[in-house]
């Protein structure tokens, strides 16, 4: 029988509740139980799919096509376990369900209310598709105060009271912020959030705080008073140097010890945690520096390619490197700066990306890398843009372009109107761009002696996808003249998945998204590779 916990933050956003329930979920899998991790997030849009990422951050892509939260993203890292479509849902995707409902006539003509009818919806949500795990631990997007969380709350208070205080949990993260000019932690802000906590009729068992230094016990016994919690269950969580200590720390603060004795249940073995050991050691010291170029629009917002960043670092674990990432506007990037721009760095990568806006930088970094021999790496929209390169400077056709940006061009890249899901026949569309691109887990057929054979060592392989363009097959042969390889297919031969380039230390363009299925554990072998030509590259410069 499942145990339920739920997290929720108070205070302010971006304190790491994610993070704390990947860690917490992690934990709990190394003294031997089953986990699954949830993310309910309070805002209107039915998923992040159409939203801008300095809304949101990246969306991430699970195997079976769901656009979800970045936060999903940490439960895969840390947990190793994918997740699926039932592990993330939103305000708007409840709504959404609902009013459907209503319109078919299915509530019988009654008022159709936000009690019982939305929290129940959240309450199957919940509990749905559930197996052999041990905990569930949802993770309540938001901060409590705000309106918009306010089903979400009740609906956990609610569930609370069906399955028993006895199987389930409440933690909630606050923080505790220092203050310089008087050189003191200041516990009211937890006190207050933990008030509004409780006025919703939900009091917390477990609190963890987070803070930029070590909470003295004299301000967690004044946590413990206010807010009606054993001082044992006050647990800080201090600033870590990377994310993977994490687990480490929290294990330190016996958060782990702490869940288990609430449920009284014993550990099924004791956590084993060299492996995380291993891999902090490794971030933390490595035996050189590697620097990476990312070049795309979003880069003012770390978040808006979290993934990506994370399968760096581990393409920098599997190699004992440390990777330094230079973030570049790529609408600052021109033909005249590029040189000074790039002058550092030994890796160029595109990331995946929409719309016309910084297209013409993303263009010259990759002529810059390709003429310069500097390893390139590009990623879903990245491939794309190398395409376009290529036809413009090795095909010759100067307006080549993709039909994203209109119809006045060559479309080298055009519009994917169908593809094939199994036995099924998927049709593109313009009009609704919602859930409406070839997203999830596909098969892609590799070119026996080439570059990204040796790579993946396999024949066929299965990466999640994310995209709506596609790279025109027609245009196979008059590349691979010129060098350009398509060293990688869909299993019909109709869909380009790779492409890499002859005579150049390392280039590479992919269809999908190989950052959403890298771990610290198992580093994607496609960054591995990359970090390492990265690594080797002597930047001998052309200029050109």
């Amino acid at each position: 029988m499942a145990r339920y916990i739920f997290v929720t933050g108070g205070v302010v956003s971006s304190l790491g509740k994610g993070l704390s329930s990947a860690s917490l979920a992690s934990l709990l899998q190394l003294r031997g139980f089953k986990v699954r991790v949830r993310k309910l997030d309070p805002y209107l849009n039915v998923d992040p799919g159409t939203m801008n990422p300095f809304q949101h951050g990246e969306v991430f892509v699970t195997d079976d096509g769901a656009e979800t939260d970045l936060d999903i993203g940490h439960y895969e890292r840390f947990t190793g376990i994918s997740a699926t479509q039932s592990d993330n849902i939103t305000t708007g995707g409840i709504y959404s369900d609902i009013i459907k409902k209503e319109r078919k006539g299915d509530y019988l003509g009654g008022t159709v209310q936000v009690v019982p009818h939305v929290t129940d919806r959240i309450k199957k949500f919940i509990s749905q598709d559930v197996k052999k795990e041990d905990f569930i631990i949802c993770e309540i997007g938001g901060t409590v105060g705000d309106i918009e969380s306010l089903p979400f709350l009740e609906a956990i208070r609610q569930f609370s009271n069906d399955v028993g205080k006895k199987d389930s949990l409440f933690i909630h993260l606050t923080l505790v912020p220092y203050l310089k000019a008087s050189g003191e932690l200041k516990t009211k802000p937890t006190q207050h959030s933990v008030k509004e906590l409780r006025s919703l009729g939900i009091q917390p068992d477990i609190i963890i705080c987070r803070s930029e230094r070590e909470i003295p016990k004299t301000e967690r016994k004044k946590i413990s008073l206010f807010c009606n919690v054993p001082i044992n269950n006050v647990i800080e969580t201090v600033d870590v140097k990377t994310i993977y200590e994490a687990p480490i720390s929290f294990h330190k603060e016996k958060l782990d010890y702490r869940v288990l004795t609430y449920f009284n249940i014993k550990s099924k073995k004791s956590p084993d945690l060299s492996k995380w050991k291993n891999i902090t050691s490794r971030v933390l010291n490595p035996k050189k520096d590697v620097n990476i170029g990312i070049i795309g629009k979003y880069v003012d917002l770390k978040d808006a390619y979290k993934s990506l960043d994370e399968a760096l670092i581990h393409g920098g674990i599997s190699n004992n490197v440390k990777v330094n990432l230079k973030r570049i506007d790529s609408e600052n990037l021109k033909p005249e700066n590029i040189k000074s721009l790039l002058k550092d760095v030994t890796g160029v990568l595109i990331p995946g990306g929409f719309g016309k806006r910084g297209t013409e930088g993303k263009i010259a970094a990759i002529k810059y890398a390709r003429l310069n021999n500097i390893p390139f790496f590009g990623i879903c929209f990245g491939m794309q843009m190398a395409v376009i390169e290529a036809a413009r400077n090795l095909l010759n056709i100067k307006n080549a372009s993709t039909s994203e940006f209109g119809n006045n061009c060559t479309p080298v890249v055009g519009l994917l109107e169908e593809w094939q899901k199994g036995k099924k026949t998927i049709k593109g569309t313009k009009k609704n761009l919602g859930g409406t691109m070839r997203l999830g887990l596909y098969d892609a057929v590799l070119k026996n002696n080439s570059l990204i054979s040796k790579i993946y060592s396999e024949k066929k392989i299965k990466e999640r996808h994310r995209h709506r363009y596609e790279v025109n097959i027609k245009y196979k042969n008059d590349f691979e003249k010129k060098g350009l390889i398509f060293s990688a297919l869909s299993p019909d031969g109709t869909l380009p998945e790779i492409i890499e380039l002859k005579n150049h230390p390392w280039f590479v363009g992919v269809q999908f998204h190989p950052e959403f299925k890298s771990r610290p554990f198992t580093p994607h072998p496609l960054f591995s590779s990359f970090v390492k030509a990265a690594g080797t590259n002597g930047r001998k410069t052309n200029g050109k």
